[in-house]
């Protein structure tokens, strides 16, 4: 059963699994499951001390993803510079397409959601899962621009948290 697909991650690649973002290609298992043979890659996130066997056939429908090119990582920087998007519906609603976008881990989506809290940041009264969604889209944030820019995730938040607001020069 040959079949083409431009998803060969090999071990020691790191890669971006949507719901749970940078993780490192351990190895590639094959398991036998009523018979039929897969091929599975085994994917630890240190971070969350988590692994995950995402079989080969599935990983492009899961959104395994290599990290970020350089390109979609500047779209990401200039969307942090942004203007934040005051919107009026239910806060949680906005919350949850907030999780929806960061669970998507496409990074210029967390850039969205990080640059749109950040107004609210300023205010003291930012409420606790405002805040909560704001850390995990930087940590989500932050992990990949690590892991490309190979710094430590601490330099990367800063990093991130020192373009957020920043007006760019006109």
């Amino acid at each position: 059963m040959a079949h083409n697909d431009n998803f060969d991650f090999k071990t020691g690649d790191y890669v971006v699994y949507p719901a749970h973002g940078v993780g490192q290609i351990e190895g590639i298992e094959t398991q036998t499951v009523s018979g039929i043979q897969i091929k599975l890659y085994a994917i630890t996130f240190e971070k969350d001390r988590m692994r995950l066997k995402v079989p080969v056939f599935k990983a492009k429908a899961s959104g395994l993803r290599k990290l970020a090119s350089g390109e979609r990582l500047k779209d990401a920087m200039k969307t942090l510079q942004g203007r934040a998007r005051v919107r009026r519906t239910m806060w949680s609603r906005r919350a949850q397409e907030y999780e929806t976008k960061i669970n998507s881990g496409d990074p210029v989506s967390i850039a969205e959601v990080l640059r749109d809290l950040k107004r609210s940041n300023d205010d003291s009264e930012q409420s606790y899962s405002e805040r909560q969604i704001y850390q995990s889209a930087l940590q989500r944030l932050a992990r990949e621009v690590a892991a490309v820019q190979k710094i430590t995730e601490d330099k990367a938040a800063e990093k991130l948290e020192g373009m957020l607001g920043k007006k760019k020069a006109a």
